[in-house]
């Protein structure tokens, strides 16, 4: 539990974690229009204090961190869950899933803009060295993120090692140069009261928007939280929130006000100017690595979301490394990490400082926000069963906030917000494309498909020329008969001298025992069916697990076996499937998912796949 804490302060926290760097000042900017003074830092103070009790402590850290399918967290496990409490109704299960897609995309959107924001702010602090390492910037930036994304591969276990305890210096350091502060100026201690707050926003009248537009940085992470919590579990998240992450960020953010109160010339940098002129090097320094850091909870929480909506059905097969025998949500996804790398470095270069990037921040973020609210409803009301007032009353409540929270972001649409909801949309496109062209794709395949056992009844095995080797027909469904096998009594004319018809299952445990790897059954017409059990850490390697079949009585000899692979080729036509670029899209996506071969290790040379032209 304490090195998952630790893992989960470095993976899970960096982001919220830096943003004391920026949401003071951003409040006090001349565009927000609230005027420096003691009433106005109190009240402010208190909104961001208030605004990280409801919005991070009490709906995600207590209510949606509950809301776990099976370990996993974020926008597609809760989708998955909502999806499945009005099972009943069809219209509506379909029109939340497609209500999470979109979320799910908003969070690729933030997972780009993140990294990207984190490293340049970091990176833009070498202008305080010495202006003349200002064109050393971007190049600098750049690398660093490279070598960021070039460690995903080590898991985010080492990556929280190695990160853990530099978040936990940075917390601490929050925590107590504020408490320095307070000392100082203890009138601050009044935005602990919520009146503050709600006098606070009263009073900002038609520039409200504005305000919490530049409030809502304070809370940028919070929904990385959630979408993280497959990687290290829900306690280790809740601890961490309560004992060390809040408290620290309730304490400077106070230590900022009561600085400005004391001295309201120090907003032109309230966090540098919380430290003695003597530690400020090494508060940059630190603030670096933080916000380098920082970056590290979308990518992880890209890689969770992505393996959500393979098992969902909404992306293609890619490889998934699982990164740890404990904890089955720390994955890897290498063609997740570079496609995310290209996108996060185009951003780097196309906007070209933190300044430009700071209208794209939070758009995203707050629309995921209130779709996740949305979802949670579902969940809690239909699922959980929580009596109807509550759960009404608690998602109006919410709704009110991410609204405001929302159209706060909204403002700045055209300097830069438009980015993250332009990414968001495209990937809505291409998932929204998958789902539907699979289904179109299984139902035309069904629609020619014949069930297995009976078809193995009706064999004349008398009129078939048999040869003397085994074939494996490798289905992901076990009752129907695989196309490759249709193909090759079609087109060779021949029937195997045994044929297994092969099922491979993933488990929730890291390892299965080898004395339960095979469950084998006879079909009859030397017909076996065969399930192959693996653990989410195993590689499933098939041709050495056949190999134990010769326990159950079927003797499968590697050189003497062909694996005959089914290969559907999508060919686009006009109908009511989809429009045609939506249907060319789909068949693009299709040639290029990942192929069972290199998946499975079957051996090249003894792979035949006989391919399936199917119209959608």
């Amino acid at each position: 539990m304490a090195a998952l804490t630790l893992g989960a302060i470095g993976v899970v926290y960096g982001d919220i974690g830096t943003s004391p760097l920026y949401t003071v000042k951003e409040v006090f900017a001349p565009h927000t229009g609230v005027a420096l003074n003691a009433a106005n830092l109190i009240g402010a103070v208190s909104t961001i204090f208030w605004a990280l009790m409801l919005v991070v402590t009490l709906k995600y850290v207590i209510l949606i961190l509950r809301a776990d399918n099976r370990g996993e967290g974020g926008g597609l496990a809760l989708t998955a869950l909502a999806a499945q409490a009005v099972s009943g109704r069809p219209g509506l299960r379909h029109a939340l899933l497609l209500l999470g897609v979109f979320g799910a995309t908003l969070f690729y959107g933030d997972s780009v803009i993140t990294p990207a924001i984190s490293v340049l702010g970091a990176m833009e602090g070498l202008e305080l060295v010495t202006p003349a390492l200002k064109p050393y910037v971007l190049p600098a930036s750049i690398a660093v993120l490279v070598g960021l994304f070039l460690m995903q591969r080590f898991g985010t276990a080492a990556v929280g090692r190695f990160f853990g305890p530099i978040i936990v210096l940075w917390f601490l350091t929050l925590g107590v140069i504020g408490v320095v502060h307070i000392l100082r100026e203890p009138a601050i201690l009044a935005a602990l009261n919520p009146l503050r707050a709600a006098e606070f926003i009263a009073a900002r009248g038609w520039l409200l928007l504005a305000t919490l537009g530049a409030i809502v940085l304070a809370l940028t992470g919070a929904e990385a939280l959630y979408a993280d919590m497959g990687h290290f579990g829900r306690k280790p998240i809740q601890l961490a929130w309560t004992f060390l992450v809040l408290p620290s960020l309730a304490l400077n953010y106070m230590g900022q006000g009561a600085l400005l109160m004391a001295d309201p010339s120090a907003i032109e940098n309230p966090f540098y100017r919380l430290f003695p002129d003597s530690a400020i090097l090494p508060a940059v320094v630190l603030a670096t690595l933080a916000a380098i850091i920082a970056s590290q909870a979308v990518i992880s929480g890209a890689y969770s979301m992505t393996k959500q909506a393979i098992q969902l059905g909404f992306l293609p097969r890619m490889t998934v490394r699982f990164t740890s025998a404990r904890e089955m949500g720390q994955i890897y996804i290498p063609a997740v990490n570079w496609v995310l790398l290209a996108a996060v470095i185009a951003a780097v270069l196309f906007f070209g400082s933190s300044s430009a990037l700071a209208g794209a921040y939070g758009i995203a973020v707050t629309l995921t926000m209130l779709i996740t609210t949305v979802l949670t409803y579902f969940v809690v009301r239909e699922g959980w069963r929580l009596p109807a007032p509550l759960a009404i009353g608690a998602t109006v409540f919410f709704l009110a906030l991410d609204l405001l929270l929302v159209a706060g972001c909204a403002v700045k649409f055209f300097d830069g917000g438009w980015f993250p909801l332009a990414l968001g949309l495209l990937i809505f496109i291409g998932m929204s494309t998958w789902s539907r062209g699979r289904k179109l794709l299984l139902e035309s395949i069904r629609r020619d498909g014949l069930e297995l056992q009976p078809f193995i009844d009706s064999l004349d095995a008398s009129s078939l020329h048999r040869v003397p080797r085994t074939a494996v027909y490798p289905v992901a469904d076990p009752a129907t008969v695989p196309q490759a096998l249709l193909h090759n009594l079609k087109h060779n004319q021949v029937l195997h001298e045994r044929n297994v018809i092969l099922t491979v299952q993933f488990h929730d445990t890291p390892w299965v025992e080898e004395r339960e790897r095979v469950e084998l059954s006879t079909l009859g017409a030397d017909f076996w069916q065969i399930r192959l059990h693996f653990g989410f850490m195993e590689t499933p390697d098939v041709p050495k697990a056949l190999a134990l079949a010769a326990t159950r009585g079927l003797e499968i000899p590697a050189f003497e076996t062909t694996f005959f692979l089914s290969r559907e080729t999508v060919v686009p036509t006009p109908g009511a499937g989809m429009a045609n670029w939506r249907e060319s899209l789909f068949a693009a996506m299709s040639r290029n998912a990942g192929g069972v071969v290199a998946f499975f290790r079957l051996p090249d040379n003894a792979v035949v796949e006989l391919g399936t032209r199917v119209q959608i």
